[in-house]
């Protein structure tokens, strides 16, 4: 009898351990986009940047954590051909914005997590863009196998101040917007 309810108790604590162990569910970078849009005073540009790698980090169904791995050298306009298309891919990925021959790569590690609501969370990370972190705050869903978020990143924060009315006076129709929006979706 002695022996039975050890076992019981071990299989209650193994069922308990099991339905709130943490999982790690990898994000398929193939299937899985990050679209950009940039500002200024006389229009926009978009484009999109590759995920290199990412996880989020589930206890039982409810979101716990995350990191994520961005391919910087993989910025593409996608509102321009040509000459033009290569000067501002070209001109992005310089020191004067990402500078991706030093830093090829950004980094999001989410820090915490608010419940929302039918599948949406309050999140804060740290977002790492040429070797600085600084965190951020936005809202991010979480559906079956994909999860998405719209952004505004502070550019200013992360050392690129190029064209940034912040920062230097009489850029007149050159400024730029400080913030760029970052649209992504992740599918796990």
């Amino acid at each position: 009898m002695k022996n039975f309810k050890s076992i019981a108790l071990a299989l209650v604590a193994f069922v308990s351990f099991a339905t709130t162990a943490q999982t790690s569910k990898k994000v398929d970078a193939s299937k899985s986009t990050i679209n950009w849009v940039g500002k200024k005073v006389t229009g926009s540009h978009e484009g999109t940047i590759t995920l290199k790698e990412g996880t989020l980090i589930f206890k039982g169904k409810k979101l716990v954590g995350g990191n994520f791995t961005v391919d910087m050298t993989t910025i593409n306009t996608t509102d321009l051909e040509g000459k033009g298309k290569a000067n501002l891919d070209g001109h992005l990925k310089s020191d004067d914005f990402f500078g991706v021959e030093k830093f090829p790569t950004a980094t999001l590690v989410i820090k915490s997590l608010g419940e929302k609501g039918n599948g949406v969370y309050a999140v804060t990370a740290d977002l790492t863009i040429k070797g600085k972190t600084e965190s951020i705050k936005f809202d991010l869903t979480v559906g079956k196998n994909a999860a998405e978020t719209s952004l505004k990143v502070d550019r200013t924060k992360y050392g690129i101040q190029y064209g940034s009315g912040s920062f230097f006076d009489n850029l007149g129709d050159k400024t730029i917007s400080d913030e760029f929006e970052l649209k992504v979706k992740l599918v796990f």
